[in-house]
């Protein structure tokens, strides 16, 4: 919905280490416990919001490869790593539309990405056809409510919210892994 905002110089780059991590992290999925993964996400998220500022990412093809190439290692194993992206994405734009579009052009690759691996490591997705496509009804719906908000909502108001989202995707990846590492 807004595609003409994607930064899409980025793409390519992000797309070829989606593959390259998908591919590896497939090879391996069960081996690393989902909590280990889960802390060490969200204390990068919160660290790269709030922690000790760090050198901004340059955006280059390399950088964009590895984050796609290590976000997608990842993503193998604990679902949606769109808090661990988001953040260079941020560093690297400076208008909310900008970081929206290639924040969701990313993850629908992503995404894609890792259901063509599972359905190749032979993940069965039938059984949840109905389900995939509530989902998909949803989201769209969603997509289509936050482009609204996008819209109107004044370019400090979404930095900061941003952020606060960010923490609380990050503090909810820490408290599954404490969670999920005892229980």
């Amino acid at each position: 919905m807004l595609w003409h905002h994607v930064k899409f110089d980025w793409m390519m780059p992000f797309v070829l280490g989606t593959l390259v991590g998908a591919a590896t992290g497939g090879q391996i999925v069960f081996a690393i416990p989902k909590y280990l993964l889960q802390g060490i996400i969200g204390l990068f998220v919160l660290y790269s919001l709030w922690g000790p500022s760090m050198k901004a990412t340059r955006a280059s093809w390399l950088t964009f490869f590895g984050i796609g190439t290590f976000a997608s290692f990842v993503t193998m194993f604990v679902g949606g790593t769109g808090p661990l992206v988001a953040p260079f994405i941020r560093d690297n734009t400076n208008e909310r539309r900008t970081t929206v579009a290639t924040h969701a052009a990313f993850m629908s690759w992503q995404h894609g990405v890792k259901i063509l691996t599972f359905g190749l490591l032979g993940f069965g997705f039938g059984p949840y056809i109905y389900l995939m496509i509530g989902m998909m009804i949803l989201g769209i719906l969603g997509t289509w409510s936050g482009k609204i908000i996008l819209t109107w909502m004044p370019e400090k108001y979404f930095r900061t919210s941003f952020n606060i989202v960010l923490t609380i995707l990050a503090l909810r990846l820490l408290y599954e892994a404490v969670t999920n590492s005892f229980f």
